[in-house]
């Protein structure tokens, strides 16, 4: 994939959407948004990965591969197939402020009203989710037996659960748990067809109204996952199952110490000896669900960050030679001219720079990150070219407005410069706000770049500050949780977003 013509579109995560039931799912708002992104004359809707959650919420580190999260099933599409009651449904509408997501109040009405969903499953749905379950053999099974058999125990990390033999997978073990807990796993099942089936009519209603999606993929796992449990010849394990070496990245911008991300790292040279099978599954089911697939991490398949699990910090990290090329020729060879963006961001390396011109894939640039220092750097916006993706900023960011209050007086001084902004010295630029000036400067900026794609944070949009970032890297508190309302959707100055679309010619949703 390269980018061959202009667009532009809007990071909004799924649990952001607004909505009556503590976060947001698969129905009429994630519709509604839909609508919006087209009068605004935008092309593309970008969203986080949509995998079931950590403890601590993050969406980069998942339980699955391949599942979709529970708590995106839209309730109110569940009464209208008449598996919950309208009483049902109006005692699961939240009490909590609409404006962030309680999870702890979340689990517990989930868990008992999908029960009550469950419950009257008719013999037609159940053939379907049937058919479902053969369709996706591949990873289903597994997935629904690790999320029971975690339930079970008590105990996510597989390592830790009171049987041997479960650890290790032994057949019998695996078969006796599984005809035990058969209701349990069906349960699983039937909330991964209810996932799936919402996304995909969400994603044909957003195709049809010229939208397309931008998943996102991590490209690591937790090792409290299925995918690890199931596999653990491809990922660098002892022989308990505990990780030998762990990712990370070293410090950053974003962090002093680095970043210990704990994740297990991969095996590289056994799955090259199976051409890579277990990624090109992963890759088909993401390729399945999104229009495009953003790779997180990308650098990694150049090189990643070896840390030893023992260590507290990724101080100690070392790089290590990824597949590199080996592993997308066998990737476009599976899944010729694939739409996948390259997150190709921190430490860029000769290697890095030639894997990306090798893919073709467009990498990735951060207007935020252009004028913190004096150089001449990457990421302003003179020197983006076409194939890129042009970012004011991500989820690990700041948002616009806060980082403006970020900024060093003389750096503040330099982007505002830049961008034509003359009310600074007057401290105009301290209003945020839907018609914020500091920010529209900032975001006219860079829909004049020459990126032919260009994506803007829902807060940015709003000329949100800092108390709504999404996610602050290196910390485990206050994260993930903030969600839009519709009252500060419907203030979205939709014309003027029209305007610079139409002006800078990006009311194009062609990609290709």
């Amino acid at each position: 994939m390269s980018l061959k013509s202009r667009s532009s579109g809007v990071l909004m995560p799924v649990s952001s959407l607004p909505g009556d039931y503590g976060i947001g799912t698969l129905g009429a708002e994630a519709r509604h948004f839909v609508d919006l992104l087209q009068s605004m004359g935008c092309s593309y809707w970008q969203i986080l990965p949509i995998g079931p959650v950590d403890d601590y919420f993050s969406p980069y580190n998942s339980t699955s591969a391949f599942a979709g999260n529970p708590f995106f099933i839209d309730l109110e599409l569940l009464f209208k197939w008449g598996l919950l009651t309208a009483d049902e449904l109006t005692a699961s509408k939240s009490t909590d402020p609409p404006y962030s997501i309680n999870y702890p109040n979340l689990i517990d009405n989930r868990n008992a009203i999908f029960k009550i969903a469950y419950s009257r499953l008719t013999t037609s749905l159940k053939n379907d989710i049937h058919q479902y379950c053969l369709a996706n053999h591949e990873w289903l099974p597994d997935f629904s037996l690790y999320t029971v058999l975690s339930q079970h125990f008590s105990e996510k990390n597989w390592t830790k659960w009171n049987n041997p033999d479960l650890v290790k997978r032994q057949p019998a073990a695996l078969q006796s748990i599984t005809s035990a807990y058969q209701d349990e796993i069906n349960f699983q099942n039937f909330l991964q067809y209810l996932y799936d089936k919402q996304w995909t009519a969400l994603k044909t209603y957003a195709n049809g109204k010229g939208i397309r999606i931008i998943g996102d993929m991590p490209i690591y796992l937790a090792h409290t996952s299925a995918d690890v449990w199931c596999h653990p010849e491809l990922f660098q394990l002892d022989a308990d199952g505990c990780c030998i070496e762990v990712a990370g990245v070293p410090p950053d911008y974003f962090a002093k110490d680095g970043q210990l991300w704990g994740n297990p790292l991969y095996h590289w040279d056994i799955m090259k000896a199976d051409n890579y099978s277990w990624w090109m599954r992963r890759i088909k089911r993401a390729l399945e669900s999104f229009d495009t697939v953003r790779i997180d991490h990308f650098r990694a398949f150049s090189a990643y960050c070896s840390i030893p699990a023992t260590e507290e910090t990724a101080r100690n990290g070392r790089w290590i030679p990824g597949p590199a090329m080996d592993f997308f020729a066998q990737l476009q060879k599976t899944f010729p001219e694939p739409n996948i963006i390259a997150e190709d961001l921190g430490l860029q390396d000769e290697d890095l720079v030639k894997l990306l011109k090798d893919t073709g894939f467009p990498g990735m640039r951060i207007m935020e990150f252009a004028f913190i220092d004096d150089q001449n750097n990457i990421h302003l916006p003179h020197n983006y070219s076409a194939n890129t993706v042009a970012y004011s900023g991500t989820h690990d960011n700041n948002t616009l407005l806060g980082t403006f209050f970020d900024y060093t007086p003389e750096h503040r001084r330099y982007a505002f410069d830049y961008c034509g902004y003359t009310d600074a010295w007057e401290n105009q630029w301290q209003i945020g706000g839907h018609q914020s000036p500091s920010c529209r400067a900032f975001i006219r900026t860079l829909f004049q770049s020459a990126a032919n794609l260009v994506i803007l944070p829902i807060q940015d949009v709003c000329g949100y500050g800092s108390d709504t970032r999404m996610n602050e890297p290196g910390t485990k508190e206050r994260n993930w949780i903030f969600r839009m309302t519709r009252e500060g959707l419907s203030q979205i100055d939709v014309n003027w977003y029209n305007h610079i679309n139409q002006l800078y010619q990006r009311k194009d949703s062609s990609v290709i």
